[in-house]
């Protein structure tokens, strides 16, 4: 139990890690103030005075500063840009239109197609992109190229039925341990996107998997690198490459970046997503969603993102269609 007239203190120290609180305290210091979790207090013995410290609002307005998100908090910057006044207006779950990783009974999906639309459209979004599994992941009856093309027939059939709403075809390509992609670029010219990912030799040299990665991302169909770092929270570190290297190179060839949100990968983190911003790369917070229940992992990806310090314009699936389609074209 914190008192009403502690409780912006409270929340600014317990979100807030260490160094940032310390970067504060520091600040107050300065100004001959003294800040903990239980207020913001200036004098000392008899003589000492509450003069904030019911809202965060508060504490920052005593050391000079606009309120700091809580997701900011990291002493990464955040001061420096909020004496700037150049904090990030971060982005909200309000600001996505789409979800561009989604899996249905086509490979490892609970759901069909239409399934996973109509619940994608009652939640307000205005597209989605099935991206099943390609035929390498066997494990997950991935697709091959006669499967796919029937996917896209059935997908376009699917369009004309929907109202103000469309399905993206696309795939999750497999990332071949040569960096060739698990299936030709003729099939693959003939989605809206594709998205690669790595889904086994996870433990190749740092310099082979980079390499590997890479190659693939010189493939021009490629449009996404999903969960970059292929790491599953708890159960399998990330892979060892050259991630900056590989962000670089994604960002030059016009390739986006995945945020994934499943619980399990936030893949990518915050350190990177914020790598991805400083170099104007793009991002797409997707959830990866095997079952309808899978669409409401968005607000994890959004928490990430927002740790990451992205911004709506930082992120494709915030785009109407017409924009997105633009963004994902490489040329």
């Amino acid at each position: 139990m914190v008192a009403q007239v502690s409780y912006g203190a409270a929340l600014v120290y317990f979100t807030g890690s260490k160094p940032h609180n310390i970067a504060v305290r520091k600040i107050g210091q300065g100004k001959k103030l003294k800040i903990s979790e239980y207020g913001v207090f200036k004098g000392k013995g008899e003589n000492e005075k509450r003069v904030a410290g019911r809202t965060e609002k508060e504490v920052y307005e005593s050391v000079d500063l606009p309120f700091i998100p809580p997701e900011l908090r990291e002493d990464r910057g955040e001061i420096e840009a909020a004496r700037k006044g150049k904090l990030p207006d971060l982005i909200t779950l309000d600001d996505i239109r789409g979800d561009l990783h989604l899996h249905t009974k086509e490979s490892d999906g609970d759901y069909t197609a239409k399934e996973m639309a109509e619940a994608a459209r009652e939640r307000g979004y205005e597209y989605i992109a099935v991206t099943d599994h390609s035929r390498r992941l066997t494990v997950a009856t991935g697709l091959d190229p006669d499967r796919l093309k029937k996917q896209i027939k059935k997908i376009g059939k699917l369009n004309e039925k929907l109202d103000n709403f469309t399905v993206l075809t696309g795939i999750e390509v497999d990332i071949m341990e040569d960096g060739t992609l698990d299936l030709p670029d003729g099939i693959l010219k003939e989605l809206d996107l594709v998205v690669a990912a790595v889904h086994y030799k996870f433990d190749l040299p740092a310099g082979k998997q980079t390499d590997r990665i890479l190659k693939a991302l010189d493939n021009p169909q490629v449009n996404i690198l999903d969960h970059p770092t292929t790491r599953l929270i708890g159960k399998r570190p990330p892979i060892d490459v050259n991630m900056e290297k590989i962000i670089t190179a994604a960002i030059e060839r016009g390739v986006v970046l995945e945020l994934n949100a499943q619980p399990d990968r936030l893949d990518l983190n915050d350190v990177y997503c914020k790598f991805v911003k400083d170099q104007g790369g793009k991002i797409a917070v997707s959830t990866d969603s095997h079952r309808l229940t899978d669409l409401e992992f968005m607000r994890f990806g959004i928490g990430q993102a927002r740790r990451g310090w992205l911004e709506a314009d930082d992120v494709v699936n915030t785009r109407k269609l017409k924009q997105l389609k633009k963004i994902l074209t490489r040329e």
